[in-house]
């Protein structure tokens, strides 16, 4: 069961916090201050979250997976999350001893679509970003996001009646400063990953973003393999060769994750769940679950 996942809101995510600890707009933006006994257990548990996440490494040391990729962030440093990608805490004790403190900026996919921001130029090299999540800020990128988290808290804490769209012309900037600083960031990982970067890993990079787009409507390699227009044998033998596991075995990870993630965090029937995930009939569903996890869909949700 530890590797189920909630699927969040940013509304649903702000809860796990201390109502002192921040500020916001409602369900569109937040500004939360973490640390130590701010750690919600749920953090411990993999987290797919509808929404932008800038965090900041005021002090201390956290150990985290994005995505199944582990990474550390240590003081002085920014990292950045977008919808869709699978967050959790590690060594969330150790973190606690290490005198943690953080400050997340939270925003909603929907409030950020207001801002007329180009995301696709933003986020165009989201595979590099997923690499290289986490940037050491300088002493005065450092004084700069201090400055403008300062200010947005001096906003959002305010009885203004254009606050809304003076924090929306703050995230603006706050977004083009971001973009500066992990542009600078990741020219040597470019520069790395073209010299690097095999063909085999090209393609299971690629396999990894289609499997997140059609992992519940797709279990058949050779609809990657169709989609990254290879045979299914080259295919396989590429996945395999880049990470050391077959792409039928990728498949069925993500699908059982998405499964157990419904039948433990959600009300749907084990009906609805087979329709969602595209089985044909209950049997094939609690055979495939069972198969890969040694327990029935009941068993699980019961335990």
């Amino acid at each position: 069961m530890e590797n189920s996942f909630y699927n969040m809101e940013l509304a649903q995510f702000r809860e796990l916090f201390a109502e002192g600890r921040l500020t916001g707009l409602g369900e569109d933006l937040c500004i939360i201050d973490v640390r130590n006994e701010d750690m919600a257990p749920r953090l411990q548990t993999p987290v797919r979250l509808d929404a932008y996440l800038a965090v900041f490494c005021i002090s201390g040391r956290i150990r985290f997976s994005i995505n199944m990729k582990e990474f550390t962030m240590e003081e002085d440093d920014l990292a950045l999350m977008v919808p869709g990608y699978i967050g959790q805490v590690l060594d969330a004790g150790a973190a606690m001893e290490n005198g943690l403190h953080y400050v997340i900026v939270g925003i909603s996919r929907r409030y950020l679509s207001t801002l007329h921001l180009d995301l696709n130029r933003i986020f165009a090299e989201g595979r590099l970003l997923l690499d290289n999540p986490c940037v050491r800020l300088t002493s005065q990128e450092k004084e700069i996001a201090h400055r403008y988290l300062e200010l947005g808290e001096t906003i959002l804490g305010s009885d203004l009646p254009s606050r809304r769209e003076c924090v929306g012309m703050l995230i603006s900037s706050l977004f083009s400063l971001s973009e500066g600083v992990f542009d600078s960031r990741l020219e040597l990982a470019r520069h790395n990953a073209a010299r690097s970067m095999s063909r085999a890993e090209e393609v299971f990079n690629k396999f990894l973003q289609l499997l997140a787009d059609h992992h519940t409507k797709e279990r058949s390699a050779g609809f990657y393999a169709d989609k990254l227009c290879l045979s299914p044998k080259y295919f396989s033998k590429l996945v395999k060769s880049a990470s050391g596991r077959s792409a039928p075995e990728w498949i069925d990870t993500y699908v059982i994750l998405e499964a157990k993630n419904y039948l433990k965090y959600s009300d749907m029937s084990v009906k609805q769940i087979v329709y969602q995930l595209n089985f044909p009939d209950q049997p094939t569903f609690t055979k495939y679950f069972k198969a890969h996890t040694g327990m029935t869909p009941a068993q699980f949700r019961k335990g």
